[in-house]
C-alpha cells in the first residue's frame, strides 16, 4: 500500500477538500472487501422468551431464519429466487417479545432509532400489536405484523405504514361454526375459556356471533377469561366440567393452550364436551399422543398438516424440517409470508426506484393491495385500505397415529378466504351479525 501512495501524482490544481477525496476514493478501491454489499436490515420480533417462547415465538423466528438464509443464497423458488431482496442482503436483527406492550413500544423506537432497521416484522400478542402500530406511523417507519389477530387494528384505525399479512382471528372463529354446521354436529349448548386480553375477548365475541347466526337456538352457558400467562386451570376444568355443554370453544394458545389440554385431558373433558380450538396446532409436536382424539382445530390459516399441496410448501416443508427435524406449524408459516411479502414489496419498489433501495413510503406504496403465493395459499392484502390480509383456512379433528408417533388431522375442510373473512366494506362485529352478506363459501 506504501509503495502505490508514494507512486501516486495529484495536480497542483486540486484545492485540499478535492485532494482528500481522491485520495479516499483511491483507497477505496484499493481495500479489499471496502465496496460491501448493500444492506436491508430488517427488525424481527416474537416471543424469545416467556410461555409463549418453546411453542410458538421460537419456531416463528426459527422460520425466519432458514427462509432468510434461502433469500440470501437465491435459493428460493421463482419468484422468491433473486438474491436477497433484489439484490440488497438481508441483515436480520432479533427482538424478545416478551415483557408487555409498553417495554415493546420502547423496543421498537430502539430497533427503528438505534439499529436503524430498514423494516420490522413482528409481534403475537394483539394487546403488543395495538400498542406498536400508532408509534410505528408516528415515527413513519414501515411495520408488519405477522400474527396478532385482534380485528381492531385496522377496524378502529388506518394506517399508512403499518400492515398485517395474515387474516386477522374473525376468520378463525367463523370457519370452527361453519366447520360445526357442514358436518352436522348438534350443539344445544357451548361453554367457552379464553384469555383476558383482546385476543380471546375478540374470538370470544366473534365465535358467539357466530354461533348466534348458524345455531340460533344453542344457548351460551359457562364464560371464562383467564389472564393470559395463567397457567394453572383448575378452577376453570372444574367448572367446565361441572357444568358441560355440547360444545366447548377456546382461543387459548401457546403454553396456556399447552396447559390446559394436558390438565384437561386426563380429566375427561374433550370426552365429554366436543372441545374446539381456534389456533391449536402449534402444539400439537410437542404434546404428541398427550392430545386427545376427536378435538376440532384451526390453524388460523391452512398451514402445517392442514396446508395445501404444492411446490412451494413442498420446498417450505422441506428446508424447515433439514434444519429443525419438525414441521413448520402456524407460526413459522405466519412469518415466512410476511417475510415473502416484504420481499416482493422491496423488489416492486426497486423496479419502480430505479433499482435503489425503497423508503418507508415507497414500501408502503408497493405493499399495498398486493397478492402473492406462500405455502399456505394466495395472500391477499384487501382490508384495511389494502393493509389487511385475508387468506383462506381449513379446519379438522385430532387423531394420534401411534404408527407415525405423531397427532395427524382427519376430516379437513377448507375455507376460501371470502366466505369466512368480511368484506372491505364491512366490520367483522357487523358482519356476522348482518349474516355474512357476500359470503362466498363455494
Amino acid at each position: 500500500m506504501k509503495e502505490t501512495m508514494k507512486k501516486m501524482v495529484f495536480p497542483r490544481v486540486l484545492r485540499r477538500p478535492a485532494l482528500l477525496a481522491a485520495m479516499t476514493a483511491t483507497l477505496t478501491c484499493l481495500t479489499p472487501g471496502a465496496q460491501a454489499q448493500e444492506t436491508f436490515k430488517v427488525g424481527i420480533v416474537s416471543f424469545l422468551s416467556g410461555q409463549a417462547a418453546e411453542s410458538f415465538g421460537i419456531p416463528a423466528v426459527n422460520g425466519a431464519k432458514v427462509l432468510v438464509e434461502a433469500f440470501n443464497k437465491g435459493e428460493a423458488p421463482a419468484p422468491y429466487n433473486k438474491v436477497g431482496f433484489g439484490g440488497l442482503k438481508i441483515e436480520p436483527t432479533y427482538a424478545d417479545e416478551n415483557g408487555g406492550a409498553t417495554k415493546q413500544v420502547q423496543e421498537l423506537r430502539n430497533l427503528y432509532d438505534r439499529e436503524k432497521v430498514d423494516a420490522v416484522v413482528g409481534y403475537v400478542g394483539s394487546s403488543d400489536c395495538l400498542a406498536v402500530a400508532p408509534v410505528a406511523e408516528e415515527m413513519k417507519k414501515f411495520l408488519i405484523l405477522y400474527d396478532c389477530g385482534t380485528p381492531r387494528i385496522f377496524e378502529d384505525g388506518k394506517y399508512n405504514y403499518v400492515f398485517r399479512t395474515a387474516a386477522h382471528a374473525t376468520m378463525d372463529n367463523v370457519a370452527l361454526v361453519r366447520y360445526l354446521k357442514a358436518h352436522n354436529s348438534k350443539v344445544n349448548s357451548y361453554n367457552m375459556i379464553n384469555q383476558d386480553y383482546a385476543w380471546g375477548q375478540d374470538s370470544r365475541k366473534d365465535f358467539m356471533l357466530s354461533m348466534e347466526k348458524l345455531y340460533p337456538n344453542a344457548k351460551p352457558g359457562e364464560d371464562q377469561l383467564p389472564k393470559f400467562g395463567a397457567g394453572q386451570y383448575g378452577t376453570e376444568i372444574s367448572t367446565l366440567m361441572a357444568k358441560p355443554a355440547d360444545v366447548t370453544h377456546s382461543s387459548l394458545w401457546g403454553g396456556d393452550l399447552q396447559a390446559f389440554i394436558l390438565q384437561s385431558g386426563p380429566r375427561g373433558l374433550f370426552k365429554r364436551s366436543q372441545v374446539v380450538l381456534s389456533a391449536a396446532d402449534h402444539v400439537l409436536p410437542g404434546l404428541g399422543d398427550k392430545m386427545p382424539d376427536g378435538a376440532i382445530i384451526g390453524a388460523r390459516g391452512a398451514y402445517g398438516l392442514l396446508a395445501p399441496k404444492s411446490a412451494l410448501n413442498d420446498w417450505w416443508w422441506s428446508i424447515y424440517q433439514k434444519a429443525y427435524t419438525v414441521y413448520p406449524v402456524q407460526a413459522p408459516n405466519r412469518m415466512a409470508q410476511a417475510l415473502m411479502g416484504l420481499k416482493l414489496a422491496v423488489e416492486k419498489a426497486m423496479a419502480a426506484n430505479g433499482g435503489k433501495k425503497p423508503s418507508a413510503e415507497q414500501l408502503a406504496a408497493a405493499l399495498t393491495g398486493l397478492e402473492w403465493d406462500t405455502p399456505a395459499g394466495k395472500i391477499r392484502m384487501t382490508l384495511g385500505a389494502g393493509h389487511q390480509a385475508i387468506q383462506d383456512t381449513a379446519i379438522g379433528r385430532t387423531r394420534y397415529d401411534a404408527a407415525k408417533k405423531m397427532v395427524v388431522l382427519d376430516d379437513i375442510q377448507r375455507f376460501p378466504a371470502d366466505c369466512v373473512n368480511p368484506p372491505a366494506n364491512m366490520k367483522s362485529e357487523d358482519w356476522i351479525k348482518a349474516g355474512f352478506p357476500g359470503a362466498k363459501c363455494n
